[in-house]
């Protein structure tokens, strides 16, 4: 007998074998019309899906109102499109089709390139598809068959991935509708007449795996929503994100470049303007971290591999790294991946005492990872950055009270930008994973640990994820939205009782009883990785940054050539006050020089004509306010130093919750 308890608490039996569309169809006929997907014991399944034949398991109907629906009609969205671009192309290799946070996309290899002039007979496609209101039909077969079948129908990628990557996989799964199959663990929606509204969005490049020395593939990305209500609103918040896009903001503001034919992928050129942002960050951090008694140190930006090896960074992260340099058979270096190893040498090279502790050794060190080309985007995704880096040494008992510190600094440094909306993440580990260092005891405690000073702070949507945790260690991760309510993991806080150990880097303090102990480590991060963090700040204020972080803060505009003196006079007054300050002397119209500083979203301008020589004022332009009007120099000073000194942000968009992120869906095989 099968025990099935639902939301409300009510629990219902079953002898035989039923579906979730069964349990919906026994509430109410209208239920199972709208059941979409279900949810068993956590996980998302189809509608269709046999539960099991007993026990007792929970179930959660799901219907247009749920997101976890969104994602099954999206993927089931996948395969219509797929089907569309088989019906319409000849030759047509399926890669993946999975979903993302806003959408989902399909990997195709095909003989002729797609375009977007494709679009509408694509479209028009799907839409008949959709029409038809064909069922998703699951189909199990053995391994041996699966590869049979995949082998006629002439999917050779298919082939390829049942032997490479489900090699452990004695049965598979392929979803049917209509003509149409595809090697799919699903789930998918019960028919295809649930599609709402749908659009094609772009073309990309892809690598067959992610691997850019096996074949190109090409991806069609879309989006599907369950009206078309939903769909316009996206398409809206999708044209707002491309005008913020820092890539383009970046270029046009001169703030950062790229090179990647000489340079080389995914490593950043700061260019003055943006090296002034990350310098006022800089500047910024520093103060708190003096204020909050850590040491300023400097490490190299390559280590020996043995370094690396004792970590366990060397072996878990070898994929993401730069080959090693080899010296001599027994000299190897790598690029530094992480900063810690070599904090943890400093901490290493002297002796210390209980009285030594807490140790707190901060770095704004560059490290070096080996991201795929095709997962390189602007400054959000590199292979060289810059972490805001720090790594503390404690005693047991002081390691809630130090953990508490890092996070509200975390708060501060974010706060001062004006990004207050976030959630934190505890990412614990994954107890069925063996990716994971150190003793059952010390996870328990580490994590046991987090979350209690977690929760005393009553940190806002704060929620645990088993399976996040760092290798050596549980983390809470500040997970910031911007104001398009797109999210992104910014700063970390990672609690480590491995490193440390006598099994690790064999750290020790003596202690109030004169024996040696082992100190916890904290690994802490605020902003995270300055490029990445300045791509989210130039995108989340649409480059228009608040007065304290503007490169530059002010220009001085002349009403004509006879108030040049006067101009410069105000621009060195300025610059002497240490205002970042720049003078438009140009024989052109008042209104030309106005409109240029507005579309360089400089925040403040003051125009200078023969009166204001006279009188001594400015007549201040605010790029948020329009004209202010004239005031004297001293007055108009005042006001941009009373801005600068309070960090005033004032530029920050109403926040509108969209979905633009893409972490990916995990419905292919």
């Amino acid at each position: 007998m099968l025990k099935v308890q639902l939301p409300d608490g009510s629990v219902r039996e079953y002898e035989k074998r039923v579906r979730p569309l069964d349990v919906a169809a026994e509430i109410g006929a209208g239920l199972a019309k709208a059941t979409l997907a279900a949810e068993v014991d956590g996980k998302v399944v189809g509608a269709t899906a046999l539960l099991p034949e007993e026990g007792q398991i929970s179930l959660r109907l799901l219907t247009k109102k749920d997101p976890e629906a969104l994602a099954v009609m999206r993927h089931s969205a996948a395969h219509v499109m797929a089907r569309a671009v088989m019906r319409l192309f000849d030759g047509v290799q399926l890669a993946f089709g999975p979903t993302t946070e806003s959408g989902y996309y399909y990997d195709f290899d095909l003989a002729r390139p797609l375009t977007e002039e494709d679009f509408p007979a694509i479209e028009a496609e799907m839409a008949k598809i959709i029409k038809l209101n064909e069922p998703f039909e699951r189909l199990e077969e053995p391994r041996e068959r699966a590869v049979a079948v995949c082998r006629d129908l002439g999917q050779t990628l298919k082939v390829e991935h049942i032997n490479e990557g489900l090699a452990d996989h004695a049965t598979l799964s392929f979803y049917r509708q209509g003509e149409f199959l595809d090697l799919c663990r699903g789930p998918h929606i019960p028919a295809a007449g649930a599609i709402g509204a749908f659009k094609l969005l772009s073309i990309a490049g892809a690598y067959w795996k992610g691997d850019a020395t096996r074949q190109q593939l090409q991806r069609l990305y879309a989006t599907a929503w369950f009206s078309k209500e939903e769909l316009e609103e996206h398409l809206k918040m999708v044209e707002e994100a491309k005008r913020r896009d820092h890539r383009v903001l970046g270029k046009q503001l001169e703030l950062f470049a790229t090179n990647p034919a000489l340079v080389g992928p995914g490593l950043i050129l700061w260019l003055p303007k943006g090296a002034t942002i990350r310098g006022l960050l800089e500047s910024f951090v520093r103060e708190e971290l003096t204020k909050r008694g850590y040491q300023g140190v400097y490490t190299p930006n390559i280590g020996r591999v043995e370094l690396y090896q004792i970590s366990g960074h060397f072996p878990y992260y070898a994929d993401s790294q730069f080959k090693p340099i080899t010296i001599s058979e027994d000299e190897r270096y790598i690029l530094k991946p992480m900063n810690c190893p070599h904090h943890i040498m400093i901490y290493k090279s002297k002796p210390r005492s209980y009285r030594d502790l807490p140790v707190r050794l901060a770095e704004f060190g560059t490290v070096y990872r080996y991201e795929q080309s095709g997962e390189l985007g602007g400054m959000t995704r590199v292979r060289g950055f810059t972490q805001d880096d720090a790594h503390l040494f404690c005693t047991e008992e002081q390691v809630e009270e130090e953990f508490r510190g890092c996070l509200e600094m975390t708060q501060s440094v974010l706060a001062a930008l004006g990004m207050n909306e976030y959630r934190v993440r505890l990412g614990f580990r994954d107890p069925k994973s063996d990716k994971y260092v150190g003793s059952d005891e010390n996870w328990r405690r580490a994590e046991a640990a987090l979350e209690r000073v977690c929760r005393e702070m009553n940190l806002p949507h704060l929620d645990i994820e088993r399976g996040e945790a760092a290798f050596y260690g549980p983390k809470a991760d500040f997970v910031v939205s911007d104001c398009l309510g797109r999210e992104w993991q910014l700063g970390t806080v990672q609690l480590d009782y491995n490193l440390p150990s006598p099994e690790r880097f064999a750290l020790e303090y003596v202690g109030a009883d004169n024996q040696p102990h082992t100190p916890v480590m904290i690994h802490r991060a605020p902003l995270g990785s300055l490029e990445r963090f300045v791509g989210v700040l130039i995108e989340h204020f649409a480059g228009a940054f608040p007065l304290w972080l503007a490169p530059e803060q002010a220009r001085v505009l002349t009403v004509s050539e006879k108030s040049e003196a006067y101009g410069r006079e105000i621009e060195q007054k300025l610059r002497a006050a240490g205002m970042r300050v720049a003078g438009d002397f140009r024989a052109e119209k008042l209104g030309s020089k106005i409109r240029d500083a507005q579309l360089e979203l400089i925040p403040y301008m003051f125009v200078v004509g023969p009166r204001d020589a006279e009188q001594g004022t400015v007549s201040v332009r605010d790029r948020l306010d329009g004209d202010l009007g004239a005031m004297s120099f001293e007055a108009a000073l005042g006001k941009l130093q009373s801005e600068v000194a309070a960090k005033l942000v004032r530029q920050v968009a109403q926040k509108r919750s969209t979905g633009l992120g893409e972490r990916g869906g995990a419905h292919e095989y």
